[in-house]
């Protein structure tokens, strides 16, 4: 055998040997991860448990009314306050209820969570404030509400269930009033600057 060929029979053997290693190690299952301790289920898990205490919302209760509107039946979201499934009519029934519908991402938004937050200082219950974080990121809605100190009732409906419901323009940040009846008094697809021009078109609802 000459020396080339030698060489030939050497190379192909060695490319053998990583071939062969190459499909055993492709067969071989993929390593388990223990219940729990996977990252994304481990970092999702405890960030927003954390971020739940530092926002410090109110929980969603239900209203004192029966039924609620009629538009939002049969939809259900999380609240954003512990993770609990809501039935939004029955937790609308009864009240007079302004929905501020926003995103973490939106600066209008942002600007104006504060100002709501002061709406519903000035009102007391005559009126119940809820906020609605429509994007799927929960962490970073909890996270803005947290930094801002805005502690109002607040939804998590990455899905823009609600929004759907009740035809509102595909917007952000948007308003909609709600009449204690169930009633859809006005859509407002608009920022808000302070306290005093929420008041005023909520006032300008009539009802």
């Amino acid at each position: 055998m000459s020396s080339s060929t030698r060489w030939t029979v050497a190379v192909l053997a060695v490319v053998a040997a990583l071939l062969t290693g190459l499909v055993n190690e492709l067969r071989r299952e993929p390593a388990a991860v223990p219940p729990g301790r996977g990252p994304a289920v481990a970092g999702v898990g405890a960030d927003l448990t954390a971020l739940r205490q530092r926002a410090d919302l109110p929980p969603c209760q239900a209203g004192p009314g029966d039924g609620g509107p009629s538009a939002l039946r049969g939809v259900t979201v999380e609240c954003a306050a512990d993770g609990s499934p809501v039935d939004v009519a029955a937790m609308f029934a009864g009240r007079k209820v302004v929905l501020n519908l926003w995103a973490y991402w939106c600066g209008p938004c942002r600007d104006e969570l504060r100002a709501f937050a002061e709406y519903q200082r000035r009102v007391g219950s005559t009126v119940t404030v809820v906020t609605v974080h429509q994007d799927d990121n929960q962490a970073a809605g909890l996270a803005l509400l947290a930094e801002l100190g805005v502690r109002l009732p607040t939804l998590q409906d990455g899905r823009r269930q609600l929004a759907a419901a009740l035809r509102v323009p595909n917007v952000m940040p948007a308003t909609v009033v709600l009449a204690a009846d169930g009633s859809v008094a006005r859509i407002l697809p608009q920022p808000f600057a302070n306290a005093e021009e929420i008041a005023a078109a909520v006032e300008n609802s009539g009802r």
